[in-house]
């Protein structure tokens, strides 16, 4: 049994690139030091800093909405200049601006700096995307796509632990440390990867016969941008207001709502790749992702249903957690397969908005539900919202397979 599962998980990360690794490593160093956005609300509302929760608030807001200008110019750039230069660009720039973010006191000036800063450090996105799937061989795409995650929520954990750490010393060195950390990842990108930016693709890719098509002129894109948007304002619940309803109904301590949110990254890690592994060619891409999203909404939905507890609410993230793993990985394989070499960038950058819409405008307006009217009336808002998410990428699987009717 031993044998098996040592030999399943062995498979698992076999087959993928040196580049691919590489590029996962690159990305595990830049999110290690994801440490400032966590915190920033809590340190520029420190006596030190003296500005209310609405003007912290408001930066928060700042930043999201250079998010999703960072999606935009990211995709466009990276089709023009191509992903290995605009990475090497964003993630220098990006940890120089965390430097000077740290050391700006004025409020207008922080506030640009903020809105720079996230255009920056998003455009890096598309272009990490794209690498990926240049990188990597067609029929370990998804796997490829889903090492870069294990590596993102690794770097986030371990982020998040220093940052306390630091936070707890002197909240400036946040700024120090997750710029340096943004600029050594850079430097990793330099020396490991400068060669074979400009090598073939590990495993060919689709033919580059086929003309270049804008994502905002393919139909069955947009609805899919617009099925990830509606799910994604659901999923980041799970992070956002969830714990705060876990807090407020049981009474869960701080700690106990931290080991939750460690849950989610502990089972990504241990599990993720294997079931991608066992999954990935099996069925379409879509099949997958509509599962997913539909035990996400269930998980939601059972909120209302079930007896709350502390078991429950362990449950609960658990059950989110696997949604997101069918899910996920397989969003990226399906819009990766919509591209030519030419376009996908832009694709990237699209995909990257949807998720800094959803971001920006799905915390905020779920905050809104909870507070005028009811933790419950949310919950059964997000469940059917998921549930309608799921059945909408089920017909479009059936839709993409009838290309005619487009």
């Amino acid at each position: 049994m031993l044998a098996r599962t040592l030999s399943l998980y062995t498979h698992a990360y076999k087959g993928l690139s040196r580049s691919t690794w590489l590029l996962s490593l690159v990305m595990l160093v830049n999110r290690s030091g994801t440490m400032v956005i966590p915190f920033m609300t809590i340190y520029l509302t420190q006596p030190s800093m003296g500005y209310s929760i609405g003007k912290a608030g408001l930066v928060i807001g700042i930043f999201g909405l250079g998010a999703i200008c960072g999606g935009f110019l990211g995709g466009r750039l990276t089709d023009r200049f191509g992903f290995y230069q605009l990475q090497l660009v964003t993630l220098t720039g990006g940890g120089l601006l965390f430097m000077v973010l740290g050391q700006i006191q004025r409020y207008p000036l922080i506030c640009c700096c903020t809105f720079l800063l996230s255009v920056v450090n998003e455009a890096f996105r598309p272009a990490n995307s794209t690498a990926i799937a240049h990188y990597c061989k067609e029929e370990n795409r998804t796997r490829s796509y889903s090492l870069n995650r294990l590596a993102v929520n690794l770097g986030w954990a371990v982020g998040g632990a220093i940052g306390g750490i630091l936070a707890s010393i002197n909240y400036h060195l946040l700024f120090w440390v997750d710029g340096a950390t943004n600029i050594l990842a850079a430097l990793l990108l330099r020396y490991f990867l400068s060669g074979a930016a400009t090598s073939a693709p590990a495993g060919g890719s689709v033919s580059e016969e086929v003309p270049a098509v804008s994502p905002y002129r393919d139909r069955i894109y947009l609805q899919f941008i617009g099925l990830t948007i509606l799910f994604a304002a659901c999923f980041f619940q799970s992070f956002t207001i969830l714990p705060v309803y876990f807090k407020r109904t049981l009474h869960i301590s701080e700690f106990m709502i931290g080991l939750m949110m460690a849950l989610n990254g502990v089972v990504i890690t241990l599990f993720e790749m294997v079931l991608v592994f066992r999954l990935e060619g099996r069925r379409e891409s879509l099949t997958y992702i509509s599962y997913g999203v539909g035990v996400v909404g269930l998980s939601f939905l059972a909120l209302n249903i079930l007896p709350l507890s502390v078991f429950m609410a362990f449950s609960c993230i658990l059950a989110i957690t696997i949604g997101e793993i069918l899910s996920m990985p397989f969003m990226n394989s399906f819009w990766i397969t919509r591209t030519v070499k030419a376009n996908r960038g832009q694709y990237a950058g699209l995909y990257t908005i949807a998720w800094s819409v959803a971001q920006a405008l799905g915390p905020s307006g779920s905050a809104q539900v909870a507070e005028r009217c009811s933790f419950r009336a949310l919950w059964w808002i997000i469940g059917v919202c998921c549930i309608l998410s799921a059945l909408g990428f089920r017909w479009l699987l059936q839709k993409q397979s009838h290309p005619h009717h487009e």
